[in-house]
């Protein structure tokens, strides 16, 4: 028999026979079904869960093909609009057709056909239905959450078809279990299905109250939340889904046994491995201990890379990446050629000396690729704290270890390249002296039982190669700069930086831009170094030709080549260079300076003016400089007849000596020679070319001693375009570490006594 009902979806829930639900509607349409079917199908409608849940609209197609005849026991629209409606479960139907109600588009009406499944097995049903009361019994008595009622609602029925749908009703079963039991019309597979499906709740029941047994022995029970993570843990540990902490301690003493380290170290590991079995999860000193664990059994307490022994591939590594640096680059080589005869040989501890720009850091870089070790920098720039280098005690908070084990433990190898950069900026202050460790840490004789704070153990840093950088070697403490193999990286000349634009800066710039090879002339790299720059390395004619190239790149004219007039129009006026011409004054010399950042030239110059032959210095200048000024004062006054000075000169008059370049401090005493000569030409009137320079410390008998830095002062002076210069003779073997070409074109006299200056630029004049 064929019957017509209005058609209610529920997506959350699933309406079995001889079942009551209370729901709450606030979809309109769901209430005009409600009024439709009390209006005019005496409160009854059929009910279905659409397939697809997660369709708003599903189309007829979509919609399953059994349903369950429902009957609306009462309806009750509340303030708000919603209906609260309870309806009842009558029995499962076949449906035939869905279609849309004429009067309402929204509305789904189905035929429907009930269905009746006849088991002429009265035997086998009571079989079943008697093992069925059976299960649902032992469910009862293990459930502790079941309730009494439900035991007295079925023990009274002897309908198999009607037990099966009030049993699924109260069974803790998902959506998609229930609506297999909705779709199935033959009640004995249902019974069947239901059987297996209560005994597999059964041993889950079975296991959580084993687990709980298991938790109540060794915890308190107040301790709710502690048993409830424990629940969670031992479920896992049915299904095979975690390892327990035993695991974890027996992963960590396996690893301190395989690692190759004194058995005083090991025994010490394990003691705080045993110390970890000990600490509770939730004690804040688990997570420390474990933090601990993970460091010390990472560091590679005998691992350690193989050093390329190759020379001529080292060589070529090294020659690759950059220009020169002809000294470091050699005592590497030096370093792995006895390293073939002793493997055991200490790594040498390098400082590279030198100006910004000149390669310090990036051939920290190209030594480690070349050594095929492993490569990590520590910045001290700045550095004040000292447990930065040694690490933290695991009493502080937030503790760790030093920046060197912590680089260790990136490399992964024992023998990693570590370069320190900037040693000559550390700090000194109450929080330490961050200098004082580094002796620690570099001295060969001690750091091979080096101990951080943190890991408190001794570990040896013997085979680390330490490179350090820094501008002023001045600047570091004596006591550090002893245990160090100083290597000066002097400024670079006008022709050694156009081999560096053409062969590392230009094609790395095509590399990184993407460009084809455009012609530029080495004059113009020339005109673009002396233009646009001034410094001794090549990091500013990095910046310049990079400027020039990327404006080739967005330039709507095609370029062929790069001259002048296009380096102009990228750059803009000309920075440095002849934009201002010097005019020479009786009184005005140059002299040769140094700062950390390579050669300089200081301009010094002299008046008379009325007094009682008193010096006044200017000039940013400090007290060596002072009295370096009068000293030279004092020889040209006690030799004024062999100079051809009047005494009334220098008696009458004070001399006002001022060194220009303000920015520049001024303490040191090679000075002397120029004050010496800036004199003489105001008190003899004759003008000294600008372009010939003094270095030398003077005494009060004219004698001239060495200074330092002469090969930074000479390549500033031939930067600068100077065509002589004077020097110590003392110094003369320094020059043996300058260029060959800025000996061939500048002129270099070494003088032992200042006659020989004067003889040369006065005497003639005079």
């Amino acid at each position: 028999m064929l019957e017509n009902l209005p058609v209610l979806l529920l997506k959350k829930l699933v309406l079995l026979p001889y079942q009551e639900v209370r729901l709450e509607l606030n979809i309109e349409l769901s209430k005009r079904i409600i009024d439709y079917s009390m209006n005019s199908f005496n409160n009854k409608l059929l009910v279905i869960s659409p397939n697809n849940t997660l369709e708003s609209n599903p189309s007829a197609s979509d919609l399953p093909k059994v349903g369950v005849i429902a009957k609306i026991k009462s309806s009750l629209e509340l303030p708000n609009g919603n209906y609260r409606v309870t309806i009842t479960g009558i029995t499962r139907v076949l449906v035939k057709t869905y279609k849309n109600l004429d009067a309402d588009k929204n509305i789904l009406e189905a035929k429907v056909k009930r269905t009746y499944i006849d088991n002429s097995n009265k035997t086998e049903e009571a079989a079943i239905l008697r093992t069925l009361k059976g299960v649902i019994d032992s469910y009862m008595e293990c459930n502790p959450h079941a309730s009494n009622s439900v035991v007295n609602t079925i023990s009274n029925i002897e309908d198999l078809d009607m037990l099966t749908d009030i049993i699924t009703n109260f069974m803790p079963f998902d959506i998609q279990r229930k609506v297999y039991y909705m779709n199935e019309f033959d009640y004995i597979a249902r019974a069947n299905r239901l059987i297996k499906d209560i005994n597999l709740e059964l041993e889950v029941i079975t296991i959580e109250s084993k687990i709980d047994d298991e938790i109540r022995e060794t915890f308190d029970k107040e301790q709710r939340d502690y048993i409830l993570k424990q629940k969670i843990f031992k479920l896992n540990e049915e299904l095979g889904l975690n390892a327990d902490k035993q695991t974890e301690i027996a992963l960590y003493n396996d690893s301190i046994d395989k690692l190759s380290i004194s058995k005083k170290i090991k025994d010490k590991f394990k003691e705080e491995v045993k110390k970890y079995s000990y600490t509770s999860e939730s004690n804040p000193d688990a997570s420390v201990i474990r933090n601990y664990l993970d460091t010390v059994l990472n560091l590679p307490w005998d691992c350690e890379s193989k050093d390329e022994t190759d020379l001529k591939k080292i060589k070529r590594s090294l020659d690759k990446e950059h220009y020169g640096l002809t000294e470091a680059k050699q005592r590497i080589i030096e370093y792995i050629a006895v390293k073939k005869n002793n493997l055991d040989i200490n790594a040498p501890i390098i400082c590279l000396i030198g100006p910004p720009g000149v390669g310090k850091t990036t051939l920290g870089i190209s030594i480690s690729k070349s050594l095929n070790r492993e490569f990590a920098k520590i910045s001290v720039g700045g550095l004040n704290d000292a447990t930065e280098l040694t690490g933290h005690k695991r009493t502080y908070l937030g503790s760790s270890p030093g920046k060197i084990i912590q680089s260790i433990k990136k490399c992964g190898t024992k023998n990693p390249v570590i370069l320190i950069d900037e040693v000559d900026k550390i700090v000194s202050d109450f929080k330490g002296d961050p200098s004082a460790v580094l002796l620690d840490i570099l001295d060969q004789s001690q750091n091979t039982m080096f101990i951080d704070n943190y890991i408190e153990e001794p570990f040896n840093l013997s085979k680390i190669l330490f490179i350090l950088t820094a501008n002023d070697v001045n600047s570091i403490t004596p006591a550090l700069k002893d245990r160090l193999e100083i290597i000066d990286l002097s400024s670079y000349t006008e022709f050694e930086k156009i081999d560096i634009a053409k062969k590392h800066i230009i094609p790395r710039i095509l590399e990184e831009y993407k460009l084809k090879k455009v012609k530029i002339a080495d004059d113009d790299i020339l005109y673009m170094i002396n233009s646009y720059t001034a410094e001794s390395g090549v990091r500013e004619l990095s910046r310049v030709l990079e400027k020039v190239y990327r404006h080739l790149i967005i330039s709507e004219k095609e370029i062929k080549s790069i001259n002048k007039k296009y380096i102009t129009e990228c750059l803009g006026p000309v920075r440095y260079g002849n934009t201002r011409t010097r005019t020479n004054h009786t009184g005005s010399v140059s002299t040769l300076g140094v700062t950390p950042y390579g050669g300089t030239i200081i301009s010094i110059e002299s008046i008379f003016v009325k007094g009682t032959g008193n010096i006044l210095m200017t000039g940013n200048v400090k007290e060596p400089i002072l009295e370096s000024a009068k000293v030279a004062y004092s020889y040209i006054k006690s030799n004024h007849k062999n100079f051809k000075i009047k005494e009334s000169t220098l008696n009458d008059y004070d001399i006002h000596i001022n060194a220009l370049n303000y920015n520049i401090k001024k303490d040191g005493t090679s000075g002397g020679v120029a004050f010496a000569t800036s004199i003489l030409s105001l008190a003899l009137g004759i003008e000294v070319d600008s372009k010939i320079g003094f270095t030398g410390e003077i005494t009060l008998h004219g004698d001239i001693y060495k200074v330092g830095g002469i090969k930074e002062k000479v390549i500033g002076a031939y930067n600068n375009g100077f065509k002589t210069i004077y020097i110590p003779l003392e110094n003369k073997f320094d020059l043996e570490k300058v260029p060959e070409e800025i000996k061939k074109t500048l002129q270099i006299i070494c003088v032992s006594n200042y006659k020989e200056i004067y003889n040369s630029l006065f005497k003639k004049s005079n």
